[in-house]
């Protein structure tokens, strides 16, 4: 079964390589090589230094924003506009079948409970789709190679809150203003990306009640250019947390911050995000057995013996968060005091004030 997963995984990964079929590569190779069969080689230090100039150049306006973090700047950038600006620096960049592919490779961490996370990502995902919720979430590709290491497929045209709030230094809410509305928040493009906030936010509200997603700072929590929330690394899902503390007992993470972007606490798109949520568990609870059969297989399995003890109890709490005795309203309720309860939790403070004491995270 895992062994089906991991395939399952890598054949979406492989997506991220435009089907280019190998053997349409090797033709056009052996095409493209006739121009360049002259014989030049370059030294990889000097490919190393063109790439180098590249990034510094002045036509990468992004460093002017995170001038002391490579990363944010090389995060934030376009994909569409990166590949151009590395295909130009490159040597081979006139070839045809030059092709850039982008990939994380982690090492030191179990990838296993992330692929599992993915597949209950695009489960729900297909499930509102089919039900016709219109709540946003982005599904990563994950290939576990080995218990300890694996290639995780990066969410491109983003930035995390950490970077946004340390090298930027205003709200959330003015980021907002000056990156989508252009210092209008009537702009038609700051509503739509407030729009996209709202439903992002809620579909990853609803994951990580439904999974207890644990470690949410903001490091671990991006926006796209186009003002979708987007959570990543679920390394501590379920009866799992950091160091087994069990710190973090918000249902989700919803800040202040958040709610200013949706608006205020009294705004209508505050109001649509408590009814996305309603929405998107209604449509949930439709196929609960669907989800916690997945939910077991995964758990059960005996490569994940060693992440989940107490499989019994950890199944039985899954399916109880689905509320099959609740009637609508009465969910209805219940998704006001989750959302009540997020916005005013303590631990949330207390856990980004020990990350940023502890890790520098903002």
């Amino acid at each position: 079964m895992l062994m089906a997963r991991q395939y399952g995984a890598f054949n979406v990964f492989r997506r991220l390589q435009n089907q280019q079929q190998a053997n349409d590569n090797l033709s056009q190779f052996s095409t493209d090589s006739t121009a360049s069969s002259e014989g030049i080689l370059i030294a990889a230090g000097d490919i190393r230094r063109r790439l180098n100039e590249s990034v510094a150049s002045k036509d990468n306006n992004f460093n002017r924003f995170c001038p002391e973090d490579p990363s944010a700047a090389a995060l934030k950038e376009p994909w569409d506009e990166k590949v151009s600006r590395i295909r130009e620096s490159s040597p081979y960049g006139h070839i045809k079948s030059w092709h850039l592919v982008a990939a994380i490779i982690k090492c030191g961490d179990d990838l296993r409970q992330e692929m599992m996370v993915y597949q209950v990502l695009e489960t729900l995902k297909s499930i509102w789709e089919q039900e016709r919720v219109p709540l946003w979430l982005k599904p990563y590709a994950i290939l576990s190679t080995s218990p300890d290491s694996g290639i995780i497929e990066p969410i491109l045209n983003s930035i995390s809150l950490h970077q946004i709030k340390k090298h930027c230094q205003i709200s959330l809410l003015e980021y907002f203003v000056r990156e989508f509305g252009g210092g209008s928040m009537s702009s038609e493009l700051f509503l739509t990306a407030r729009n996209n906030f709202v439903q992002s936010c809620a579909a990853y509200s609803i994951v990580s009640y439904l999974m207890q997603v644990k470690d949410r700072h903001n490091g671990n929590i991006l926006l796209d250019n186009e003002g979708h929330l987007i959570h990543i690394d679920f390394g501590f899902i379920l009866s799992n947390s950091p160091r087994n503390l069990g710190f973090e007992n918000s249902p989700f993470k919803l800040t202040q911050e958040f709610v200013d972007v949706m608006g205020g606490n009294k705004s209508d798109m505050f109001e649509y995000f408590k009814i996305l949520i309603l929405q998107g568990l209604v449509a949930a609870r439709k196929h609960t057995e669907r989800l916690v059969t997945l939910i077991e297989i995964l758990i059960t399995s005996p490569s994940m013996s060693a992440c989940f003890s107490n499989t019994a109890s950890i199944l039985r709490s899954f399916r109880d968060r689905f509320h099959m005795n609740m009637t609508e309203q009465q969910l209805q309720q219940h998704v006001d005091t989750l959302v009540d309860t997020s916005i005013h939790s303590i631990t949330t403070k207390l856990y980004d004030g020990f990350q940023y004491f502890t890790n520098g995270i903002f």
